[in-house]
């Protein structure tokens, strides 16, 4: 197995920290929870032009370098062997994310006393946190997962891939209606109208791919569970946005507000 993967300014605490650095669960870290599609990084870019505040390492590279590495030993693009990896991980560290990311040691140099992360998802990881680091603070950020599919499809994101998507007999409505687990997650007319993107600009094979990233994902994080549980923190703990009715440059300055 390949060692972990460095990270900026962080590591693991395999020696006492130095005089500089803090465990990032003791920080009073901002951290944005919410699954892909919801606006996190545009929100998170937003922010940063209001303030001064330090973003660390991205839920991606964080997952890269404390899940993925050290159980597969190599880079990991495929989105749906991702979530399988990480939820491997959660099997022996219950908070997920949320616990990879508190055990960290950062240099608060670097960062300073209270930086951003982009994020968790779901209610394991965010209820870990919460109870377990008191300093951290949530912005969770909601989407209605029609709205996350066609996001997906609007942003060039390499990332945002899986394997062996097709539209093998023409017909996409039907084979939306077929993924696993899409009849939970999407009503008769929410198909309908996602069928109804297919065109020259969104091929079916895309579309079906995006849809699946989005079924994979709610496989493994409840966004309304977690959501539910952050209402019941005290509400300068937890702000919950939601970034259809708001811009990026609205969610800023409400947490800007919020903050």
């Amino acid at each position: 197995m390949s060692a972990r993967l460095p990270l900026p300014h962080l590591r693991l605490p395999d020696t006492p920290p130095a005089a500089d650095e803090q465990p990032l669960g003791h920080l009073p870290l901002t951290v944005v929870v919410g699954v892909t599609g919801v606006g996190k990084s545009t929100a998170l870019s937003a922010l940063q032009n209001l303030g001064r505040q330090k973003v660390l390492p991205n839920r991606r590279e964080v997952a890269d370098a404390v899940m993925i590495w050290p159980q597969a030993g190599r880079a990991v693009t495929d989105r749906e062997e991702r979530f399988a990896l990480t939820a491997q991980y959660r099997a022996g560290h219950p908070g997920g994310m949320a616990q990879a990311l508190g055990s960290l040691l950062a240099d608060t140099r670097h960062w300073g006393a209270a930086p951003l992360f982009d994020g968790l998802r779901g209610l394991d990881e965010v209820r870990y946190a919460a109870q377990h680091f008191p300093a951290w603070r949530f912005v969770a950020l909601g989407a209605p997962d029609t709205v996350r599919v066609r996001r997906l499809l609007g942003r060039a994101d390499g990332f945002d891939q899986v394997t062996g998507t097709s539209a093998t007999d023409g017909n996409l409505r039907s084979e939306l209606a077929a993924l696993s687990g899409g009849s939970a997650v999407f009503s008769p007319e929410d198909l309908d109208s996602l069928a109804a993107l297919e065109g020259p600009a969104c091929p079916a094979a895309e579309l079906l791919a995006k849809v699946r990233i989005v079924l994979s994902e709610r496989r493994q994080y409840d966004p309304a569970a977690a959501e539910t549980y952050l209402r019941t923190l005290p509400p300068q703990r937890a702000l919950i946005l939601d970034t259809v009715a708001l811009s990026p440059a609205q969610v800023a300055q409400a947490v800007q507000a919020w903050a």
